[in-house]
């Protein structure tokens, strides 16, 4: 019974411990950007965002933003004081100096998460266009990179051909299909899962620099798609910093998806920390199934 008894107080000091040491850890400063946006929900899917990550227990979030409409010469955030920036900014340039402040930050090891249209963002600005590896919209085209996909067969393409960057048909719920599951990110995701109503995002093009493609979707005909295998979840490297960048995200019922809250969480610490805690939940959605979280402030 002594033994016993021992051997449970041990166990107990031990848990209080390991508890202490969790609960005393410094939290991950992140800062989300935003402000000005093509998608009028901007507001409520920070405040989501700002909350997916609160939730964890990991994360400290402050929000910069910048005047709403305009070039804000104004908007200087000291970047240095976070370990990762996420973006959900779609808008007017920001100062150049804040522009050389955010490339020294991620070159200098700073985590970068970009979310949808924020990879819309910035179509003259080189270097984010290195960071981010591929986007959209703003007049870009083949003079900004190739297109890069996984054709029918499901090999890797990187096609000069001309044209625009950015597109996408009709909303509608897709399938997400795990390329590489031995990423810190997507490690014990399900190969395959159902993906919530969103826009699927296509004919992006960019340097796509030591980018790797971590999951990709069918952009089917049917809704207007491309008929390619399109990039959805990626990651990169900029100097010693790390990017974390999903097209997935316009709406809010879209932002509500479990798959989508699980990998954007895991996504933003493997950006600040190059490790990934945060687990896969027994909700994440199958392959057949969708799954939301209805958002409740």
């Amino acid at each position: 019974m002594k033994s016993q008894r021992f051997v449970s107080i041990v166990l107990s000091m031990f848990c209080i411990s390991m508890a202490a040491g969790v609960w005393g850890a410094e939290p991950i400063k992140a800062l989300i950007v935003d402000g000005q946006n093509n998608h009028g929900n901007w507001p409520q899917t920070t405040e989501m965002m700002k909350s997916y990550l609160t939730e964890t227990g990991l994360f400290q979030v402050d929000v910069a933003r910048t005047a709403p409409s305009g070039k804000d010469p104004n908007f200087a955030p000291k970047f240095s004081d976070y370990r990762v920036v996420i973006s959900n900014y779609n808008g007017a340039d920001w100062p150049e100096s804040t522009q050389k402040s955010f490339e020294e930050y991620v070159r200098g090891g700073g985590g970068f998460v970009v979310i949808h249209a924020a990879n819309n963002a910035f179509a003259d600005w080189t270097e984010y266009n290195r960071m981010i590896g591929l986007g959209g919209w703003g007049g870009r085209s083949e003079k900004s990179g190739p297109y890069v996909y996984l054709d029918r067969e499901e090999k890797l393409v990187r096609s000069e051909d001309k044209g625009p960057g950015g597109h996408h048909g009709s909303q509608h719920p897709f399938q997400v299909i795990v390329r590489d599951g031995d990423h810190p990110i997507t490690l014990g995701v399900p190969r395959a899962w159902l993906h919530m109503q969103d826009e699927l995002y296509d004919y992006l093009r960019g340097p796509a620099e030591n980018m790797e493609i971590l999951a990709t979707a069918f952009a089917d005909p049917k809704f207007g798609g491309s008929g390619r295998h399109e990039p959805m979840l990626m990651v990169l490297e900029y100097g010693k910093g790390r990017i974390f960048h999903t097209p997935m995200g316009h709406g809010n019922n879209s932002q509500e998806c479990v798959g989508f809250i699980t990998l954007f969480v895991r996504g933003t610490e493997w950006a600040a920390t190059g490790n990934v805690t945060v687990k896969v939940p027994s909700d994440f959605p199958t392959a057949d199934a969708t799954a939301s979280r209805p958002f409740k402030k």
